[in-house]
């Protein structure tokens, strides 16, 4: 689909954060109205129609449910909530009010992805047997790296489960279909940081002492499908997220194995798709990148000439113009809080078959 041009005036009208001067000064550089410091403020004014639940994972709960209590439509970032009990509330919340409601799980906006779940849906690749997923950093691999909130538990839920499988088994429910039982493991291997200390730039200079790292640096497991039409039975998944992996920026990459064909796909080259046809010639064989940048690609008409790539930017900016239009439209919001707190029973699974050592099945979220 192509999102240009949006269906309605959209004004940005206060920008929200903890210190007063910080906030004022991203106001002035962002193009913002107004500045708040009390997230409360935002939620009730009457001349707010959207919020965007942007901050640290703890808090999404609260303030994506009183926004939709006060009718507002609400996009929050991802995971939803630290748990299925918050989610399953802010899903409530946002039905009793009938407010638009989508979760930023951005990579579902790029080109490549997007075009992937239109061959899908076309049965090109036949019954789906096997997705296989590996989301890899390595920014947190120096032990003297220094401690911030995504390496809190009390702030972030989780470490690389919440931050970096959320996004593979939200790709793996958009493209394959709901996920029913898991088994995995986790592991912290750097268990203490330097204490942060002041805030340089995009980065946090060290403190004096230690902290405990509270989350987990590594996770991975295993994963069944609901059998369906275009979904084999037995099918399963495999899905790794660790931020240790040196060499690794931004290694998020999947593979999809049908019964006629396959789907590959790595971020670092997000302009691009490998697609392999069982049925091809036997002298041809093998995976064919295509480049998706053609006006007749997901969102790309929108942007450039065919091979004139585009960027990690732009998968946000098809994320708030596809909720935008939504809500003029009146029209059906994905990723929705549904699909979010979905995301959210199968990360909680995962952590409940850890400590159980055995599978666990995924909550139904209806």
């Amino acid at each position: 689909s192509h999102f240009f041009p949006l269906k309605a005036r959209v004004e940005m009208h206060t920008i929200c954060g903890r210190n007063r001067a910080h906030v004022e000064a991203a106001r002035a550089q962002l193009g913002w109205q107004f500045a708040a410091t009390d997230w409360k403020e935002v939620v009730e004014s009457p001349l707010i129609d959207i919020v965007d639940v942007c901050t640290s994972n703890v808090s999404h709960t609260e303030i994506a449910t009183a926004a939709a209590k006060a009718g507002k439509q609400v996009l929050c970032e991802k995971p939803l909530a630290l748990n299925v009990a918050d989610a399953e509330k802010m899903v409530a919340a946002a039905r009793k009010t009938n407010v638009k409601n989508m979760v930023v799980f951005n990579y579902r906006r790029v080109p490549a992805i997007a075009f992937a779940k239109q061959i899908i849906e076309s049965g090109q690749l036949g019954q789906i047997r096997h997705f296989r997923g590996t989301y890899l950093q390595d920014w947190i691999s120096d032990p003297k790296f220094p401690m911030n909130w995504r390496l809190r538990k009390d702030a972030a839920g989780s470490g690389s489960h919440g931050d970096l499988n959320a996004h593979l088994v939200d790709t793996a429910r958009f493209l394959v279909g709901d996920i029913t039982e898991t088994i995995g493991l986790q592991e912290t291997f750097i268990t203490e940081r330097p204490k942060e200390a002041a805030a340089v730039g995009l980065t946090a200079s060290a403190g004096k002492g230690v902290e405990k790292v509270t989350v987990d640096d590594a996770t991975a497991f295993l994963a069944r499908f609901a059998p369906s039409k275009s979904v084999a039975a037995g099918a399963y998944a495999t899905v790794e997220a660790t931020r240790l992996a040196p060499g690794h920026k931004n290694y998020n990459r999947w593979e999809i194995n049908g019964s006629e064909g396959s789907l590959a796909f790595c971020f670092e080259r997000m302009n691009e798709l490998e697609y392999c046809n069982r049925n091809d010639p036997a002298d041809k064989p093998g995976f064919k990148t295509i480049m998706v940048t053609e006006g007749s690609h997901p969102y790309f008409g929108a942007w450039w000439p065919p091979g004139h790539v585009i960027g990690y930017e732009h998968t946000f900016i098809h994320t708030v113009a596809d909720f935008v239009n939504a809500i003029a439209t009146n029209s059906e919001v994905h990723a929705d809080f549904a699909d979010g707190a979905k995301c959210v029973a199968v990360l909680e699974a995962v952590v409940k078959s850890v400590k159980a050592g055995k599978w666990v099945k995924v909550a139904n979220i209806k």
